[in-house]
């Protein structure tokens, strides 16, 4: 039997409030009765399944036109950057699949190249998910088969053997299965505030890794802590007439004095921008609010950004404080309706980007000291809702196309434990965990979900590529 993905009418996640500890484990172990574990595993497309293109293309009429055959170009590269730019086409296929009817917020998007290492408030590298550009409450499963399929398909574009995929894929669910056991055993508050410090990972892991393998660790960690502010200042800008200012790379990064070089019709979209910073500032705490007051904004440039997010509006604003080399450097990323909200009912924020930052407060354990929202009107004569944050902040991520077998099945358990911590915060992590028990009932399911899946990822993506053969869809390559 399929259960109806079961959504909280306040638009947040299912938190058992009035339940005691014996009532979650009952309604976790009931809720098999819906869909058993092994049900979990079931993937099978209809023969009338929507044509994953259409909703490809659906997408198109928000996005800059221009920039649009860049995504297709990067989506055609291999199946597994098609699949970092579909999750709408999964999102319409999980809408299809069984769900126990338990609920937390969702990532949205959780495969794997969105979980990296970021700084904390405290200056220290932790590592979490980073994208949430789709979040919204819903079916835990949702996220961790998201998850599992981009293990698979990576596997397969590494050209790992049956064995080494299904190793993989399986610690996806037994790092989940088996991070949630222990958080079901936690207060709420220490649950809160479990983390994964990178150095203690790196301590954990270390003994899986060779030599080569750990410098190779510790130069990916070092170049992080240089992704920062100053860091974004080297990279993004030059000086002009003695001050810092972006450096046009064209399609990638275009300044907004090359992007409009009418003299009024850029004042106007300056205007509307300088707006959305002030707007924005509102969102912040007093705190931030403050700091961020002892800078001032002198320069905007268009960027292009990720693969699914290719065409959306992205800016990066340069402000500067006490001279030229105090800089901040932020990101405007616009955020429309999330790709779930089709399948699972709209958002209960009104703002988008709100929904956006709410999302992600939730689900990691500290976040952006910049991250804020807001909605602006006259951006190409429509209103649209942005989130900001620091465009880098030790910002990093593991290298999933050089992954070997050894080292994937150890990132898919670290994903798959990051994954539950973030469902633990905002979920009954009780029930879920007795939903799971101690088998491994679940992993294999998830294997069988995510092989079926990658298979019919490698049929969509097919499909992509005979479609820009054709001349049906355009797409730039190389960018």
């Amino acid at each position: 039997m399929t259960s109806t993905a079961r959504r909280p009418d306040v638009g947040e996640p299912d938190l058992p409030t009035r339940l005691t500890i014996a009532d979650r484990a009952a309604r976790g172990r009931a809720a098999r009765a819906d869909v058993s574990r092994s049900g979990q595993g079931e993937f099978a497309a209809a023969a009338d399944r929507f044509d994953p293109i259409a909703v490809l293309r659906g997408q198109e009429a928000t996005r800059v036109a221009d920039l649009v055959p860049i995504r297709y170009g990067r989506m055609a590269i291999s199946p597994f950057t098609f699949f970092r730019g579909t999750a709408a086409v999964m999102a319409a296929d999980l809408a299809e699949t069984p769900v126990s009817g338990l609920t937390v917020q969702l990532c949205g998007d959780a495969h794997l190249s969105n979980f990296g290492f970021f700084a904390s408030p405290e200056r220290r590298l932790v590592f979490d998910l980073n994208d949430f550009d789709e979040t919204l409450p819903g079916p835990w499963e949702w996220d961790v088969k998201r998850l599992a399929s981009s293990v698979e398909i990576a596997a397969r574009d590494r050209g790992f053997d049956d064995g080494d995929r299904e190793a993989a894929v399986r610690a996806v669910g037994r790092g989940y299965r088996r991070a949630m056991h222990s958080f079901a055993e936690l207060t709420n508050l220490e649950v809160w505030y479990a983390h994964a410090d990178v150095e203690e990972l790196r301590a954990r892991y270390a003994g899986e890794l060779n030599t080569s393998r750990r410098k190779r660790l510790d130069r990916s960690l070092a170049k992080a802590r240089t992704r920062d502010n100053i860091g974004a200042l080297d990279r993004f800008t030059c000086l002009v007439d003695g001050a810092p200012r972006f450096t046009a790379d064209p399609p990638v990064v275009v300044p907004l004095r090359d992007l409009l070089p009418d003299v009024s019709e850029r004042t106007d979209l300056e205007t509307q921008l300088f707006q959305l910073m002030r707007g924005y500032h509102a969102s912040l705490p007093a705190d931030r609010r403050v700091l961020l007051k002892q800078y001032r904004a002198v320069d905007m440039a268009r960027k292009v950004v990720g693969v699914g997010s290719v065409g959306t509006r992205s800016w990066m604003i340069l402000l500067l404080g006490r001279d030229n080399h105090d800089a901040l450097v932020l990101q405007a990323k616009e955020a429309g309706p999330s790709v779930l909200e089709a399948h699972l009912g709209r958002a209960a924020q009104d703002n988008h980007g709100e929904r956006v930052v709410v999302g992600q407060r939730l689900m990691q354990t500290v976040s952006d000291i910049f991250l804020g929202w807001q909605r602006t009107s006259g951006i190409d004569a429509a209103e649209r809702d942005f989130y900001i944050r620091q465009l880098r902040d030790w910002k990093g991520s593991f290298e999933v196309e050089e992954m070997v077998p050894r080292g994937l099945r150890s990132y898919a358990d670290l994903c798959g434990w990051t994954l539950a911590r973030a469902h633990a915060r905002t979920g009954d992590r009780v029930a879920i965990a007795c939903y799971l028990g101690a088998s491994d009932a679940f992993d294999n399911a998830l294997v069988d979900f995510a092989r079926a899946y990658a298979e019919q990822n490698e049929r969509d993506h097919h499909a992509l590529v005979v479609a820009i053969a054709k001349g049906q869809v355009q797409a730039v390559a190389g960018i």
